[in-house]
């Protein structure tokens, strides 16, 4: 087994797991899902069936990740946070072949205890604060907060806020990569 698996997580069948994974106590891999290299399931975690998670994911405890999500590389999922997967639930109407997608891009963060609902995509290096509850689609690089979620600006892959100047150009103050606010989007400039 090239992943660790504590004695008392349950993975059942189906499910690819990568290398150098780690699955901590009493978390539940329901069947086929994809768990890429190197991610790390925290304590009491479920994973619904048909999930895939990218290489490097971090799921922190309690977190809930319904059938119809995908996270791509480098994402990391904050304590108790959780997707839903159907817009209207309803205990005695059976949606299970209503499940809607949602895709959380490479190097998003999703803060503790917020709820991102379904069919709402999160952009690439996005920053869902803690508690927000995400109702729409999230730009690239957007901090957002709040319930409903709503965007208090930009921030870089490093997780600090970006001042763009009179130019619309800005720079990380950890890694000194250059970012260009231009028609009402953030794009990384090349080094």
């Amino acid at each position: 087994m090239s992943y660790f698996s504590h004695e008392t997580a349950v993975i059942d069948e189906g499910c690819q797991i990568g290398e150098g994974a780690k699955i901590w106590h009493f978390s539940h891999i329901m069947p086929n899902c994809i768990i890429g290299d190197n991610c790390n399931i925290g304590q009491n975690v479920v994973i619904s069936p048909d999930v895939v998670l990218g290489k490097n994911v971090k799921v922190q405890n309690n977190v809930s990740i319904y059938t119809g999500v995908i996270c791509e590389d480098d994402v990391f999922l904050g304590p108790s946070m959780v997707f839903t997967n159907v817009t209207n639930p309803r205990s005695a109407v059976n949606r299970r072949g209503e499940y809607a997608r949602t895709v959380v891009k490479r190097g998003a963060s999703i803060g503790a205890n917020a709820t991102i609902v379904c069919g709402h995509d999160i952009g690439e290096f996005a920053f869902i604060g803690a508690g927000a509850v995400v109702t729409k689609n999230i730009p690239p690089y957007a901090l957002v907060v709040g319930n409903p979620a709503r965007q208090i600006g930009w921030i870089s892959e490093y997780g600090h806020r970006l001042e763009f100047d009179e130019n619309g150009l800005a720079s990380c103050p950890e890694s000194a990569e250059k970012y260009k606010f231009e028609n009402g989007n953030v794009i990384k400039l090349s080094a």
